[in-house]
């Protein structure tokens, strides 16, 4: 849906986007990440036509980027645009009718979806009188209320307690499932590994890191187990076998976290351990998108 090629943004002395390059598929979600300060709301800002590039090109649907494909998409800023003094229902309205929808017809969508977000009763309310939250369930109705194919979600679950973060996590993915396409940019690496598909890592301008998620995290594998056992047993006996990067006491059982060499593998530390100890269990230890986001910032 989205090609975005060798896009570069210059504010005065501050080069905010240098050479970044991504794509975006369609039906997919996609996880734009980064750092404050890396360059993903400059990014967005472009692709939201709010700005353009100094070089390079964005390409939706094959076509350049133009103002015929504002209508197309929904973006949820992370800095919130409502109308402080203004009737909820009424706002909804009128930023509903900017992106091309009928009274009749947009005052449908309203309904439904105040009614499904349990906001029914909040039509004659006034931003100033919600909560947070409830004005960030406001702002995410107008940002799909007309039925956009590309939305654009920056720090959506900002403001939300558990109970509505996940409400709204599963609008996210049933309006997904209904073929919307959608670029998520968060620091919650946590929902990033329950929705993206795929993510680019952007760390001071540049693009340093993109991918399908399961593809990124299998690519940072680092032979890193947890094993927990019963008995009296000094792993320094192994330490040609594996390195012990953590140790817990627990209940009569020992927990370690272990990072195999690599010229050894599991069923090697199996073998040697088994005479000596009661294995419970051996589990890897694939890296987290927040260790791996962490690595990669620090590398660069």
């Amino acid at each position: 849906m989205l090609i975005i090629k060798n896009i570069i943004k210059q504010y005065a002395n501050h080069r905010a986007l240098d050479d970044v390059s991504l794509q975006v598929e369609k039906g997919k979600i996609f996880g734009l990440l980064g750092p404050n300060g890396a360059g993903k709301t400059s990014l967005i800002r472009i692709i939201t036509q709010i700005t353009g590039p100094d070089s390079g090109e964005v390409l939706f649907n094959g076509e350049r980027l133009n103002v015929d494909h504002i209508s197309k998409i929904g973006y949820l800023p992370e800095e919130r645009g409502l109308y402080k003094k203004m009737e909820i229902g009424e706002q909804v309205l009128y930023l509903a009718k900017l992106k091309g929808l009928s009274t009749a017809e947009a005052t449908k969508r309203i309904r439904y979806w105040f009614e499904k977000l349990e906001m029914a009763d909040w039509w004659s309310k006034k931003v100033e009188d919600l909560s947070k939250g409830m004005q960030q369930k406001v702002q995410f109705v107008a940002t799909v209320l007309h039925k956009p194919e590309l939305i654009i979600l920056d720090e959506p679950f900002s403001g939300f307690d558990p109970v509505n973060a996940d409400i709204i996590k599963n609008e996210i993915l049933e309006l997904n499932r209904e073929g919307a396409t959608f670029i998520f940019s968060t620091h919650r690496m946590e929902s990033v590994e329950e929705l993206c598909d795929n993510i680019a890592l952007i760390h001071r301008s540049k693009k340093i890191l993109d991918g399908p998620v399961k593809d990124i995290r299998e690519q940072y594998r680092n032979n890193t187990y947890w094993l927990e056992y019963e008995g009296d047993y000094q792993l320094e006996n192994s330490k040609e076998l594996f390195e012990v990067l953590h140790t817990e006491h627990i209940d009569g059982k020992t927990k370690v976290k272990i990072k195999i060499r690599e010229t050894q593998n599991p069923n090697q530390v199996l073998s040697a351990l088994i005479p000596h100890v009661s294995i419970n269990r051996l589990d890897e230890v694939i890296p987290t998108m927040n260790d791996i986001f962490i690595q990669k910032v620090k590398q660069s």
